[in-house]
């Protein structure tokens, strides 16, 4: 064995012990630079560098235990924007699979249309690589149970990019929820609006389809898994639970440019306990942008991008005219005024979603720990949004199979 890869051996066994009582705390792991052995890092092989993808680079040049050592993409012009913000020296490829080649790769983020998650996830479990994978998981329904199993046959961190399972804003509202703040909780109200055609200039025309890949549903689902699918996760989070059954109405009411992806879906899923969660991306206006409310009986949480608000529900009586009869009771309930709920600590710095979630795959790396998003949750996340897309091209009713759960 090369005195180099016994060196990288002992540094992720000493680490996983340090590392091994760190628990995730609201806003991230406080701890990390305490217990990270000086100049040795998770090496990276980051595939597709487009707009995510290097979006995420430049998250990773704020985390010393990361570092971007090779970048993949086929588009000349993506790949050499990822290579510029990318460790010196890194390595370019336009192969992943050459990429995966590469012994001196830890782990893969994989940030490239939906349609290829699957295919090159299977491969990087194959060549023995941890992964990070953006949302959201599969193209399909096959695919995400498939995935699901060669995961948990694996020995490798398989985590997916749904940050806010990370972010300490959801880990309170959760709290609030579990300590019965809302009350009898009956309904979600989830949007992800944009004035927007979503669409990317195209300098060769045989180049639409691979930069504006969201626009076909041979490549992706559209608003759904593309926009909502942080919605539809984050409602599984905070319930603990996989919808029971949804209906859907999806067109390309506006931006009809060619595209066959929907510009407009309102889907209604049915969770357990009779919740109902409404899901609706609007892509030719951008009200309020994204959002969820939370309907309970006592008062209802609205969470913003970084920001939640409880209003609690008042009941006041005063008199009236009701049916024609002067002087009759009005048992009125209204909105009470907004609180913000308060997640940091005092003092404590609040970093960008994405940042906790890539710290804690690097943590699950050196303890062997499993992701918060990983394969299972990630897959039932996969499931509604395929349900949802499949009840709006259907017109149908589409049920959640007994086979969709491991």
């Amino acid at each position: 064995m090369k005195k180099e890869e016994l060196s990288r051996r002992q540094f992720l066994s000493k680490n996983a012990i340090a590392l091994s009582g760190i628990a995730l705390s609201y806003a991230g792991l406080p701890l990390w630079a305490q217990a990270k052995a000086k100049n040795e890092v998770i090496r990276v092989g980051l595939i597709g560098t487009g707009s995510r993808g290097t979006g995420l680079i430049k998250l990773i040049q704020g985390i010393p235990e990361m570092q971007v050592v090779a970048c993949c993409d086929p588009i000349a012009e993506h790949l050499a924007n990822g290579i510029k913000q990318a460790a010196r020296g890194a390595k370019a490829y336009t192969d992943y699979r050459t990429l995966l080649e590469d012994k001196n790769i830890d782990a893969v983020i994989i940030a490239t249309p939906l349609y290829l998650h699957y295919p090159m996830a299977v491969a990087a479990l194959s060549a023995g690589k941890h992964i990070y994978l953006e949302k959201s998981m599969t193209y399909d329904i096959s695919q995400a149970i498939e995935l699901e199993k060669k995961v948990n046959q694996s020995k490798l961190v398989f985590q997916v990019g749904y940050q806010y399972r990370y972010y300490g804003l959801y880990h309170k509202v959760k709290e609030v929820m579990t300590q019965n703040w809302l009350g009898n909780i009956t309904h979600f109200e989830c949007q992800y609006n944009r004035n927007s055609n979503w669409r990317f200039p195209v300098s060769d025309p045989k180049m639409e389809r691979a930069i504006n890949w969201r626009m076909y549903k041979a490549y992706c689902g559209g608003p759904l898994s593309e926009l909502c699918a942080h919605a539809i996760d984050a409602v599984h989070y905070l319930t603990d639970s996989h919808p029971l059954k949804v209906t859907a109405m999806g067109s390309v009411n506006y931006w009809k440019d060619g595209r066959d992806t929907y510009d407009n879906i309102r889907a209604i899923y049915q969770y357990p306990k009779d919740i109902k969660v409404s899901v609706t991306s609007v892509l030719s206006n951008a009200y309020n942008g994204y959002g969820i409310r939370i309907l309970g009986d006592k008062a209802t949480l609205e969470i913003q991008r970084d920001k939640a608000f409880i209003y609690p529900e008042v009941l006041s009586n005063k008199r009236g005219t009701v049916d024609g009869v002067t002087g009759a009771t009005i048992a009125v309930t209204t909105q009470g005024k907004g609180n913000e709920l308060v997640f940091e600590k005092p003092g404590e710095k609040s970093l960008e979603p994405t940042v906790y979630a890539l710290k804690d795959f690097v943590n699950c790396i050196l303890t062997k720990s499993k992701p918060a998003s990983n394969a299972t949750t990630a897959k039932d996340s996969s499931i509604a949004i395929h349900m949802g897309n499949t009840a709006a091209e259907t017109e149908t009713m589409q049920i959640w199979k007994p086979e969709y759960s491991s």
